[in-house]
Parts: structure tokens; C-alpha cells; sequence
């Protein structure tokens, strides 16, 4: 049965926090505006990525936590109660039903159509609903794709056949695996390897290369390397692997790599990458290649597309690939939307509100390992190849008063590029429990490009983790 056509002035293809951000800003630019969803609104990261995994590490980060602690260290050697776990990592999912979220688009007056979203032509959307009927959704002003990524796998003959677990898998799994493969060296790959060693499994990781988290600076893959074989994780470099064979259904896995070794297993889980979700939502009838990235101006408009009615927000443009840059990417691509709908003006918005700068050299990360990773801005490499003038500041994170408060046994460090022709900071690296926290006074500081010199007035509070902020100016004005 085919449904009467309907008119909003915006579609949105996916109802994630992206397709929810942008949805939010056109309605209140005052477009009428429907989101289409084909699972749960609310998307990959409130239900299998952002909020599942960090309940999941949270209680092992604050056991190693307190591990560290004179005086608690002793009451807290036990292993952690993993029902307890899982069951608030439930909770945190709202139990996989997305009732709270699909209320809150009504609340702000966006109408949601659920099933299978494709374009059908310019600014057309045809939608199969679960029942097998087909909803005809045209947009007047534009159609915005947040439909983000699926997890890698990698071309392996027979690698259906095993189950082998994605990152869906490893946050909504309902027991401990006791032997658990990891294939990867990427934040999937080592938050899922903390997560799980923490919380009872013999944790194997296979790293194709030959360091963890190679695009963060070296050391940042060195001490969570030696943390995670502290905590027990069988960590191997240069593990390419060949095969892999699953005794049935669900029985043992045998996992080969390339010189013969072989791990055995419970479970396998591939955190290699992510490939952009468009292989079937229609791309093919606008003139794109299905199963691709969406390249996108600052604006989020896609590029290629006649009539600039097309926009993509989040990660299927390939920008950056987080969640809150996705969602910052959908708030500006929302008021881009809005501000186009009335014929005004984008390049010079209020607080630049209509033009992404924000994915290019400031975007902010945390990796919740033990020890905790929080980065911003280019690495000192990534400065050296872009041909600026640094110089390179490192200090010891376990020298500062606030952060040998955390405990006996802290590791950490810090480090700042700084630009010598600008005096200016390029990029910021924290490694050390508790430091996710330090991460926005740096974005602030690269994204608004506070001069050194500013930022010797500004005081951290003692005795904080913060007070490395004048440690590491102290030490680069020597």
C-alpha cells in the first residue's frame, strides 16, 4: 500500500544525536521537519557505542582508581560484580527501548517516521515502513543524511560464518566471555579490551601494526600498552591475522595469524574501522556512488549534488568521526538549513554559527583507557608535516600536586606543539587517570587561539590535575 505523499520543509535520514541535533535547529528556525529512523531513535551511541561502552569501563576505571589509594586499595582487590555491571549498563541503554527519545522529538513538534529511509530523486525520500508499506516524504528546502557508519570487517573468507563480534556485539553482550579475542590497535580496540579484562575476560589483542592508537602521539600508545599488560591483556604487534574458525554456532573460535601462531577463544571482535552507512539509501538516484563517503563543505551541504538541497552531518561525511562532532556538525548544518529557508545570509552568522571550522584543527577526543587519553589539535608530527615552526613541550603529569592526590602509583604526561611564528597552541595531549576532565580548557585554547602569553594569566586552581597548565608554560618559557 502506498501512503499519501507528505511535505515537510526538512527530511532527516537518521534520528542518531546527529540527525537529532539538526532535526532540533530546523524546527526551531521554524521548518516543519520529520526524521526517518529504520531502529532505535537515539541511534549507535545511546545504544551500542558512546553511553553502553562507558558504563561498561566506568566501574573498572574507578577500581584501578582506587587500587591506586592508600587506605581503600585493600577493599576493592576482589574482582568486580559483572551482573552489577551489566545490568546498569542496561539501564544506561534504556534496555534497547527507545520510548524517552522518540518522546522527546515530539515534545519539540518533529514528526518521525519509522522504517528504511531511501532517496527517490531530488529532494524525495521514499520510506518502507516495518509493516511493508511505503511512506512518500518531499522536502521543500532539503534533505539532510545522518545515517553514520557500520563496523569494518575485513574481507576474510567465511567471516560471516563465525559471528564474529563488532562493537554492537562487545557493549550489549549479556555475559563475560571468559577468552576474549581483539582484533584491532584503535579506541574500539583497547576501550573494549579494558572494559572486558576489567571485567573478567583473558583478553588477547591482536594489533596489526606495530603501536596502539598510531594517530595520537607515540606516547600515548606506549603507556596504555604497558597498562593494559599490567592489567593482564595479552597484547601482540605485527599480529596479522590469516583465519579464523568457529567450532559450530557458538563454540570455541580458533583465531590463525600470518607465521603460525593461533589463539583460541570464546568470543572474536573486530574494532578495525567503520565504513560510511550509504550502500542503500538511494544515492544512486542523485547522481552519487551508493556505499561512500559524503564529501561536504563547512557548511554540511554535499558536494556533486545540483540545486543544493542535499547535506550530510556526522560521521558519513568522514570529518570526524565522533560523536559530539557530529552532533556539533548537525547544529550547524541545522541553522545552515534554517538561515538559507529565509534568504539570509551564512558566512557571516552570529559566532559563526553557520560554518563548521571546528572538524579541522580543534577536534577534542577521549580514549577511556587506564590511563586515560584526551587529545586536541594537531600532533607534533602532524605539525611538523604541515610545516610549522614548533616546539615541543612534555612534562610529567605524576609531578603535579593535583595528580598525585589520585593515588601512590599515578603515570601520566602531558604535552603542548606550540606554534612559534603565532605563539600559538597547535595541539594538546593529557595521558593519566582523570585528565578527560582537562580536555575542554584545551580545546578552548586551540579553537580560540588564546596566545601563549594569555595563558600565563590564566590561574589554575591548586592543588588540580589543572595545575599542569603552568607547569608546561613554566617549561616552555624555560
Amino acid at each position: 500500500m502506498n501512503d499519501t505523499p507528505r511535505t515537510y520543509d526538512v527530511i532527516v535520514i537518521g534520528a542518531g544525536p546527529v540527525g537529532e541535533n539538526l532535526a532540533d535547529r530546523t524546527q526551531a528556525a521554524g521548518l516543519s521537519t520529520v526524521i526517518v529512523e529504520s531502529e532505535l531513535v537515539g541511534g549507535e551511541c545511546s545504544y551500542w557505542a558512546c553511553m553502553p561502552s562507558k558504563a561498561l569501563l566506568r566501574p573498572v576505571l574507578a577500581q584501578a582508581d582506587a587500587r591506586r589509594l592508600p587506605g581503600l586499595s585493600h577493599a576493592v582487590q576482589g574482582p568486580l560484580d559483572a551482573a552489577a555491571v551489566l545490568a546498569r549498563r542496561d539501564e544506561f541503554t534504556s534496555h534497547w527501548k527507545d520510548d524517552g527519545q522518540a518522546g522527546w522529538l515530539q515534545s519539540v513538534q518533529v514528526d518521525l517516521v519509522r522504517g528504511h529511509g531511501r532517496l527517490d530523486g531530488p529532494r524525495q525520500v521514499a520510506v518502507t515502513t516495518p509493516d511493508g508499506d511505503t511512506v512518500h516524504l518531499t522536502a521543500r528546502h532539503a534533505v539532510a543524511v545522518c545515517t553514520g557508519t557500520t563496523a569494518a570487517l575485513p574481507p576474510m573468507p567465511g567471516i560471516h560464518d563465525v559471528n564474529p563480534w563488532i562493537s554492537r556485539d562487545a557493549t550489549s553482550a549479556k555475559k563475560v566471555p571468559g577468552r576474549l579475542v581483539v582484533v584491532g590497535g584503535g579506541v574500539v580496540a583497547v576501550e573494549m579490551a579494558t572494559a572486558w579484562q576489567g571485567l573478567g575476560s583473558q583478553v588477547t589483542l591482536l594489533v596489526r601494526g606495530e603501536s596502539l592508537l598510531g594517530k595520537m602521539e607515540p606516547f600515548v600508545g606506549e603507556m596504555v600498552t604497558d597498562a593494559l599488560r599490567g592489567a593482564g591483556v595479552d597484547v601482540r604487534f605485527g599480529a596479522v591475522v590469516s583465519v579464523v574458525e568457529r567450532d559450530g554456532a557458538h563454540g570455541e573460535v580458533r583465531v590463525s595469524v600470518e607465521g603460525g601462531a593461533r589463539v583460541s577463544a570464546d568470543e572474536v571482535l573486530f574494532a578495525i574501522g567503520r565504513e560510511p552507512h550509504t550502500g542503500d539509501i538511494g544515492l544512486e538516484t542523485v547522481g552519487l556512488k551508493p556505499g561512500g563517503w559524503l564529501p561536504v563543505d563547512d557548511t554540511c551541504q554535499v558536494t556533486g549534488v545540483d540545486g543544493g538541497w542535499l547535506y550530510a552531518a556526522g560521521d558519513v561525511n568522514h570529518r570526524a568521526l565522533l560523536t559530539h562532532q557530529g552532533k556539533y556538525q548537525g547544529r550547524i548544518a541545522g541553522a545552515v538549513i534554517g538561515a538559507r529557508a529565509k534568504g539570509e545570509p551564512v558566512d557571516d552568522a552570529p559566532w559563526g554559527a553557520h560554518v563548521a571550522t571546528a572538524d579541522h584543527a580543534a577536534v577534542p577526543q577521549v580514549v577511556f583507557t587506564d590511563p586515560e587519553v584526551a587529545a586536541v589539535g594537531l600532533s607534533a608530527a602532524e605539525a611538523e608535516q604541515a610545516g610549522r615552526r614548533t616546539k615541543v613541550v612534555d612534562y610529567d603529569l605524576a609531578q603535579v600536586a593535583g595528580a598525585s592526590l589520585y593515588g601512590d602509583d599515578y603515570h601520566g604526561r602531558a604535552r603542548m606543539v606550540v606554534d612559534l611564528d603565532r605563539g600559538l597552541l597547535l595541539g594538546v595531549t593529557f595521558v593519566g587517570p582523570g585528565v578527560g576532565e582537562l580536555l575542554y580548557s584545551a580545546t578552548v585554547a586551540v579553537a580560540g587561539e588564546v596566545p601563549v602569553d594569555r595563558l600565563w594569566h590564566a590561574v589554575p586552581a591548586y592543588p588540580t590535575i589543572s595545575e599542569i597548565w603552568l607547569r608546561l608554560l613554566e617549561t616552555f618559557r624555560g
